[in-house]
């Protein structure tokens, strides 16, 4: 009897902690939503009061028209732009966990890729596009590639700080029980540094759209950032801010996907 009522504490024990995430994260997308509606009167408020005319700023009632007039070409631009944000992260992130742990575990190669890695952010990353255009043409391959440099430097430093600040008591408790180095690294210094990670992919899904927005702008024949440009060029205001708006949708939704993963994965870093 006892032992039914422990599996079943467990079980309900188990079941608050999925559904809390899930529940602070959709408490965190009302709050948006309503910012986003207070923000939209206001635009509203101010154009209506000023009497702006739509090439300085186009009202939100004629952003939504076009978001539904074209939305056929903002949704073809939109799916390239989330690949190149998308296959940036899967990039930026695997080659940031894989530096952070060659300098945790080859104390050599840390000693020249650290400073390395600090230097390289004397350069600002807008400056290296040209150059990515130049290599790797006009297509995908190039947004990719600045969207994983704009996210690498962050996700490198938060995994690195994470696995070189694993808890000392957890690594003399692994050698107690006769943990290897390897085996050390998987069972503790990687549960332990999750929450480091998790800083920095929050801080990755934020500015990787940044990277393959200013990699369009430099040079490309589709995604968001081109046709920002293109409509720019033709005084079409409002379908610049359309694309902006999905752009800035887009961003937020990637946030709060990757913030409901992250807290199922790290179920003990929940907020109070």
């Amino acid at each position: 009897m006892s032992k039914s009522i422990l599996i079943n504490q467990t079980s309900l024990t188990t079941n608050t902690i999925t559904v809390k995430p899930l529940q602070q994260s959709i408490s965190s997308m009302i709050r948006v939503l309503i910012s986003v509606v207070i923000i939209l009167g206001l635009w509203q408020l101010i154009v209506v009061v000023f009497a702006l005319p739509s090439f300085i700023l186009p009202s939100p009632l004629a952003v939504f028209s076009k978001l539904i007039e074209r939305y056929d070409v903002l949704l073809t631009h939109s799916w390239i732009t989330a690949q190149e944000i998308l296959f940036g992260l899967g990039l930026g992130l695997s080659m940031g966990l894989l530096f952070a742990l060659q300098m945790l575990l080859f104390d050599p190669l840390r000693r020249w890729l650290l400073p390395i890695l600090i230097a390289s952010q004397a350069i600002p990353v807008f400056a290296i596009a040209p150059i990515l255009m130049l290599w790797l043409g006009y297509g995908i391959a190039s947004k990719v590639v600045m969207a994983a440099l704009i996210i690498f430097f962050p996700v490198t430093t938060c995994c690195y700080d994470g696995l070189r600040n694993t808890p000392s008591g957890y690594l003399d408790l692994a050698q107690t029980m006769g943990a290897s180095k390897w085996q050390a690294l998987r069972y503790v210094r990687l549960p332990a540094a999750l929450p480091a990670l998790a800083s920095g992919i929050r801080v990755a899904v934020v500015v990787a759209p940044i990277g393959a927005v200013v990699g369009e702008w430099v040079g490309s024949s589709e995604g968001l950032g081109y046709l920002m440009l293109q409509a720019n060029a033709r005084m079409m205001i409002d379908e610049m801010f359309a694309a902006l708006f999905i752009l800035a949708a887009l961003s937020v939704s990637l946030y709060f996907l990757a913030d409901v993963l992250i807290k199922k994965l790290i179920p003990w870093q929940h907020d109070k």
